[in-house]
């Protein structure tokens, strides 16, 4: 309950324009406040009763505005809160709609693959529901309260359900399971249920919005209204970051589009911006915090300046509801666990000395437990091996790390192997060394190219590729440019890219990416040119690059290459390509093979050029100037034949530059 009332404030700001119309009934801004708040808390109470409570205080006019919106707001609310099902509340018995979660950081979507529990079975917490196949694996989905399958309403084998759409009904009692057997998810309306107003004390609901409290001991009535910005995405693939520093100071104005801070992405160093005015209140994260998720809370922005010191003291835990996340497990899912009980009270000379040691596998056996267990361990910091297993076939489930935990039982986790392995490879002693911290960008960096050697099919493709021509008109083009204004200067890489995306061109079937149910196949040529900066490899855009003359060729990626050694990308410029190009025949390499960028298909490597013998069509020799070229393939979308046509293309326009210009 104490949370409900510490979000409702935050939920009133956000439903006040949705239900701007209720000024037309006479109701005043903070009427409309209380009204929403008092809504809000009996939706997030979750029961019949305390939302029937709450609108009967309201009068008969504020009730009779607000019962039609509860489910509306009841479904808002539990999104809010980042719940992923719903407990309905109407004519049916109390139940929960359980929705298609997320189960990892980039599903979106997934398909059922299978249900374990059918309707009418019991469902115990840490039982599997379902096998979901995901963006990244088929993974088990165990149920995190008990109860029975009231109603499946999304058949084995459907594919493409969005995270979020109502997949399953459990119910609470077995009895109730025949009521569910027309059920359509969203279905219910409000209704009193005196069994529930019987669960919990009357008194709990008496204090109004203004009397909601937190956790640091202030209520809610002590923070004037304010808004909590939580660390950004600035880039698709940003999942954490880092605060490089601040741009402003607890106490300054704020106007739409200063820059905040600098956050340090997975890609480069980016400005935050401000998207609305007002001033700035309290700072929850310093200066040089690493390693930050998205969306943790980092600023707290006031509109009026007078405010901004009723904030000293406002924390984390005030900006999250006063709700400090607790690795504990909820009080009702202990009776959930019978079997765990009586060996306690079988062995009771064996808990002070904590026994779950003498009973955890020896080190290099496979520990059997769910996904949900090991999270629960890792996040309460004791060793799941540790748990007494009570699943099938000696599985450890969520069930048995929770009575671990409750037990006070469970030595803190080991190391993760990689872990030890890397406080094995310590220096000899007597040795010398120095530890540098990863930036976000090569972290990501390091993840993405692992990820893209294992899972794909890479295969090579070299040619040499005689470059005379090129170097001649590349000198009689500079010595033109030089007797110009423009100061501009021809690179053999900007050949190079131009010749890559005609030959895209010329072999479109290249240009396109690999998806696990389709080829992609761009219509726009964009290349991606590797630039190695202080902070790690970065892969800027070059865009339309076929169109281009190239000169506008040379600037853009002088351009680029400059933005990304200082860290000033913007994200257009760095996502999206569909061809990359690395050469580092500047460096002396002759040649060398790259791994590819995905979603890309291909990648082509570029070494530098160098003299050698061949003979002439007379029979005599002469000296000729060649590079040699690799081109990267992704088997699943370019093919042998097709690689080397693209190949063929590509040398064609190097050693007849002036069909480039044509």
């Amino acid at each position: 309950m104490g949370a409900a009332r510490r979000l409702a404030p935050q939920i009133c700001r956000s439903f006040r324009r949705g239900f701007s119309g209720m000024a037309s009934s006479g109701g005043s801004s903070s009427a409309q406040d209380r009204l929403l708040a008092s809504a809000c808390i009996g939706c997030l109470s979750r029961t019949a009763a305390r939302a029937t409570a709450h609108l009967a205080n309201l009068g008969p006019v504020g009730g009779a505005m607000m019962e039609p919106q509860l489910p509306m707001i009841m479904r808002c609310v539990t999104t809010r809160r980042g719940v992923s099902s719903c407990r309905g509340f109407a004519s049916l018995p109390p139940h929960t709609e359980l929705q298609m979660p997320s189960l990892s950081p980039t599903m979106n979507q997934g398909n059922i693959a299978g249900w374990k529990k059918q309707p009418g079975d019991e469902i115990a917490a840490g039982d599997v529901l379902c096998e979901v196949e995901t963006d990244k694996a088929t993974m088990e989905w165990e149920a995190q309260d008990e109860g029975f399958m009231a109603k499946i309403l999304v058949d084995a084998g459907a594919k493409d359900i969005a995270v979020g759409t109502p997949v399953a009904v459990v119910c609470e009692d077995a009895g109730d399971v025949g009521a569910f057997e027309n059920y359509q998810p969203g279905e219910g309306a409000p209704a009193a249920a005196a069994a529930e107003e019987s669960e919990e004390p009357e008194a709990e609901d008496a204090p109004g919005v203004d009397g909601v409290e937190s956790e640091s001991g202030a209520t809610a009535g002590d923070f004037p209204e304010h808004v909590v910005l939580g660390l950004p995405a600035l880039s698709p693939t940003m999942s954490q970051g880092n605060i490089a520093g601040w741009k402003k100071k607890e106490g300054e104005a704020v106007a739409a589009g200063d820059s905040i801070a600098e956050i340090e992405t997975d890609k480069a160093t980016m400005e935050w911006e401000a998207q609305d005015d007002g001033f700035v209140a309290k700072i929850l994260l310093e200066a040089g915090a690493k390693d930050i998720p998205v969306g943790e809370p980092a600023l707290v922005i006031v509109e009026e300046e007078g405010d901004v010191a009723a904030f000293s003291n406002f924390s984390k835990t005030d900006a999250s509801g006063g709700e400090p996340k607790k690795p504990a497990p909820k009080k009702e899912a202990a009776p959930s666990l019978p079997p765990a009980e009586p060996k306690q009270k079988e062995q009771p000379e064996q808990a002070p000395p904590k026994p779950q040691p003498a009973t955890s596998k020896p080190a290099g056996t496979r520990v059997v437990a769910s996904p949900y267990a090991k999270k629960l361990a890792r996040e309460a910091n004791v060793d799941v091996s540790q748990a007494q297993a009570s699943g099938p076939n000696g599985r450890i489930v969520a069930a048995d790390v929770q009575q671990l935990i409750q037990s006070g039982g469970g030595q803190p986790a080991q190391a993760a192997p990689e872990a030890a392995s890397q406080a094995t490879a310590e220096a000899p002693e007597g040795g010398e060394f120095t530890d540098e911290q990863h930036s976000q960008i090569r972290k990501v960096t390091a993840k993405r190219l692992l990820e893209s050697k294992q899972t794909i099919p890479h295969y090579y493709l070299t040619i040499d590729c005689r470059v005379d021509r090129l170097l001649s008109l590349r000198k009689q083009l500079n010595e033109q440019l030089a007797a110009g204004s423009s100061g501009a200067k021809l690179s053999v890489n900007d050949f190079v890219v131009k010749a890559a995306a005609l030959a895209l061109k010329k072999v479109p079937d290249v240009n396109a990416a690999w998806y696990p149910d389709f080829t992609r196949r761009f219509h726009n040529i964009d290349i991606s040119i590797a630039v190695q900066t202080p902070v790690g490899l970065m892969v800027p855009i070059l865009r339309n690059a076929d169109g281009r003359g190239l000169t506008d060729i040379s600037a853009g990626i002088k351009a680029l290459a400059g933005k990304a050694k200082d860290n000033k990308l913007k994200p257009d410029e760095f996502t999206g390509g569909t061809f990359t190009v690395s050469n580092l025949g500047m460096f002396g390499v002759d040649q060398f093979s790259a791994i590819i960028n995905p979603p890309q298909s291909a990648i082509l490597a570029v070494g530098g050029s160098s003299e050698r013998v061949v003979p002439t069509a007379s029979g005599s020799f002469e000296a000729a100037m060649y590079m040699s070229a690799t081109l990267s393939c992704d088997h699943r979308v370019v093919d042998g034949a097709m690689g080397a046509t693209w190949l063929q293309a590509f040398r064609g326009y190097l050693e007849d530059p002036v069909t480039m210009i044509l």
